[in-house]
Parts: structure tokens; C-alpha cells; sequence
């Protein structure tokens, strides 16, 4: 008895020093990751001199909004936001119906020609037709210099019809077999019985969609020149990049309340700033959709 007593008792010690040690890791990680976040919002914050020096780490040494007066100076940036905003919920929406519906014939077996589709998707996986091509594609279909270039080429990802194709596979197929007793088309059932029950995997793929749109402005860098079709995140790039111009033209007579790395912050701050505050009403049907889409059965 003693000697399982003596045993209980180092192991719970030994279980208090391992929690205790994850604990100190976890922490240190959480510092590693949170510390360079915090800096760049407290840089944003601070005028050019304390950016300049370094003075500012863990608290603006120097408050000053002048880094976003410079970023919010353009009054054609509103419009670009817009652009930014219309682009991000239009091609969300069409990107999830699109895939989904993939997805939803790709999920039955007796899909003819299944296996010819899963390789030729497969293959677009790793392989693309590269810049010149796509751009040459683009142009033949006359999108350059058109909102619909934002969201044609990205409608459908294969990646996002996996992940999707393998939730529809759990939904039970008793759920179909009742509707059709009920007379409902194939259409009906794939709008009434398998969106509505699949929202977890719809929010997952809405969420993975939203970021990679908001935060794409290689697509107007390559395809549009007018500026009235600016997304948000093309703008602010346009501000840095004349911010930094006038610095190396001018290195002597440096703009006293802002520099190029003051404005670089604040333009961080500015684009994540809309999708930190999507993200948590968005993260529990997240990390559903991606447990459920990544199981089989």
C-alpha cells in the first residue's frame, strides 16, 4: 500500500511539474507570436522620430495619428474600399455556390466520369498554366480592366470542393430519399436539405474565400490599370510606393510626421483590421467545417 501511495504521489508530482512546464512554453509561445502584433499596432501609433529611433516598443513613445491621416488622405481610398468590400462579399458568395454545387455532384458515386474529373482537378493542384498564359486568357475574354475579373477566375477551387464534397458525404442520405418521397427535384433537395444542413462547411470555405479576396491585389496589379477599379489593398501598395519614392528622391528633407515605414504599419493595421473582427463570428462554424470536411467514412 505504502509503496502505491509513494507511486500515486510522484506521479502526480511528475504531472504537476508537466503541466506546469507546458504552461511556461505555452506562455512564452503566446509572448513570441502577440510581441511583434502589438509593436506593429504601437509603431503605427507613433510619430516618425520614435519610429525612426526605436523608441517606441511596448508603448508609443510618441503618440501621433499623422501615419493614418497620410493613409486616409486620398479621398479615393473610399472608393477603393468599396471595391475591396463589394469584390470580397460578391466573390464569396458566388465562389461557395459554385463549389458547392461541385461538390454536390462530385459526392455521388454514380457520377459518370467521377475519376477522370478527380485527376484533371488533381492535376490543377500542382500544375498552372503560369502569368503570361492566364493573362493572355484574360484578356481574349476581354475581362482586363473589369470588376468581373475579380470574380470569374476565382469562382471555383478544388481544394474548397474537397473539403466540401466530404461534408456532403455525411449528410444521410435518408434526408434526400425523404425529400424525393415529397416530390423535390434534384435542385430543390440541394438548395432546401443540403445548404441549410451545411453551414458549418459553407462558413469554412466563406471564411478561407474571404481572406485570400480582401487580401488579393496581385489580380488588379496584373489586370486592371484604371484606377477607379483600385481594390482597397492596391491603393494603400500605390501609398507606400510614393511614400517611398519621395523618400529615396528627397533623402534629405524627410517628412517630419511620417515615413515610409510609418505608413507601412498603419496600411497592416488597415487591411486586417476588417477581418480580425469577421474572424471570431466566423471561428466555431470554422473549426467544425474543417473536423467534419477533412473526415471520411
Amino acid at each position: 500500500m505504502r509503496m502505491n501511495k509513494a507511486g500515486a504521489g510522484s506521479r502526480i508530482s511528475g504531472d504537476k511539474i508537466f503541466n506546469g512546464f507546458n504552461m511556461v512554453f505555452l506562455t512564452i509561445l503566446t509572448i513570441i507570436i502577440v510581441f511583434p502584433i502589438w509593436n506593429v499596432i504601437v509603431n503605427s501609433f507613433s510619430s516618425a522620430q520614435a519610429v525612426a529611433g526605436g523608441k517606441s516598443i511596448f508603448w508609443p513613445a510618441e503618440f501621433s495619428l499623422e501615419n493614418y491621416k497620410a493613409v486616409f488622405r486620398d479621398t479615393s481610398i473610399w472608393t477603393a474600399f468599396l471595391v475591396s468590400v463589394a469584390k470580397t462579399v460578391l466573390g464569396v458568395v458566388c465562389h461557395v455556390l459554385f463549389c458547392a454545387m461541385v461538390a454536390y455532384g462530385m459526392s455521388k458515386e454514380y457520377l459518370k466520369g467521377r475519376k477522370l474529373y478527380t485527376v484533371m482537378g488533381v492535376i490543377t493542384m500542382f500544375f498552372s498554366g503560369g502569368i503570361i498564359p492566364t493573362y493572355l486568357l484574360i484578356k481574349s475574354l476581354g475581362m482586363l480592366n473589369s470588376f468581373w475579373v475579380y470574380i470569374i477566375p476565382a469562382l471555383f477551387s478544388y481544394y474548397d470542393m474537397i473539403i466540401l464534397m466530404n461534408f456532403f458525404r455525411q449528410v444521410p442520405e435518408s434526408l434526400e430519399e425523404a425529400a424525393r418521397i415529397d416530390g423535390a427535384g434534384v435542385w430543390r433537395i440541394f438548395i432546401y436539405v443540403i445548404l441549410p444542413t451545411s453551414k458549418p462547411a459553407l462558413a469554412t470555405i466563406a471564411l478561407f474565400h474571404g481572406v485570400s479576396q480582401w487580401n488579393d491585389f496581385m489580380t488588379a496589379k496584373l489586370y486592371i490599370t484604371e484606377k477607379a477599379l483600385y481594390p482597397l489593398q492596391m491603393k494603400l501598395y500605390e501609398i507606400i510606393v510614393q511614400q517611398q519614392m519621395a523618400t529615396m528622391t528627397n533623402p534629405t528633407s524627410v517628412t517630419v510626421t511620417t515615413t515610409a515605414k510609418g505608413i507601412q504599419l498603419a496600411t497592416i493595421i488597415v487591411t486586417t483590421l476588417p477581418i480580425v473582427i469577421i474572424y471570431p463570428l466566423l471561428q466555431k462554424h470554422f473549426v467544425t467545417g474543417m473536423m467534419l470536411g477533412a473526415v471520411k467514412e
